[in-house]
């Protein structure tokens, strides 16, 4: 059975940083292209990063050159490393498979961990 648990999320002040992990068990982890997607107040789900099993690495423009995304095939955790954080990235954050088409290929999700940037 599928299960994704995400954690290191918190308050955070402008410009400060934050790691989210995501543990993952019960798919062929390694095969699989790892997103980390959110959902901010009032807004659709948006996939904000993408990881393939190869390590290739794709990013949304608002998130570029802030947020790296890591993964390691042998504990099957995907992170996400955010730095330079800003009051719009507040969102709950959720890791998940991630499709050609940029929606999941499992419908499962997590809980999620809930990012707040604010002064």
């Amino acid at each position: 059975q599928m299960q994704l648990v995400e954690s290191g999320g918190g308050l955070v002040q402008p410009g400060g940083s934050l790691r989210l992990s995501c543990a993952a068990s019960g798919i062929v982890f390694s095969i699989y292209t790892m997103g980390w997607y959110r959902q901010g107040p009032g807004k659709e789900r948006e996939l904000v990063a993408t990881i393939t099993g190869g390590y290739l690495t794709n990013y949304v423009d608002s998130v570029k050159g802030r947020f790296t995304i890591s993964r390691d095939n042998g504990k099957n955790t995907v992170s996400l490393q955010m730095i330079r954080l800003k009051p719009e990235d507040t969102a709950r954050y959720y890791c998940n498979t991630a499709g050609p088409t940029g929606s999941p290929i499992f419908s499962y999700w997590g809980q999620g961990t809930q990012v707040t940037v604010s002064s």
